[in-house]
């Protein structure tokens, strides 16, 4: 194997890697039986800055969709976000965006 065949090599598995790590994560609001649409958001524009417009825009989404992505960015700020929503009592999980 020559020295050029390796440097490819490893190349792509760098390239790999990379990409891995900064793909996006989101953040996932769950329709739930508990909090009063109003509720929701108030939160909404509480925590993330939503216009009323777009709060009541995602709020909806829940509502009839049974989830919404509120947030993107690294794993902990996604983490972050996740605690503050659960503080605040709405049901939110994270993950990896897949639709980058």
């Amino acid at each position: 194997m020559s020295t050029d065949t390796l440097i490819d090599v490893e190349s792509e598995s760098d390239l790999h890697i990379s990409q891995l790590v900064d793909k996006p994560w989101v953040t996932i609001v769950w329709d739930d039986p508990v909090n009063l649409m109003t509720y929701v958001v108030h939160v909404f524009i509480k925590l993330f800055g939503f216009s009323k417009e777009k709060a009541h825009e995602l709020m909806m989404q829940v509502h009839n969709q049974g989830l919404a992505v509120v947030s993107s960015g690294s794993r902990e700020e996604m983490e972050w976000d996740v605690q503050r929503l659960h503080e605040h009592g709405l049901w939110a999980t994270l993950q990896r965006d897949d639709k980058v």
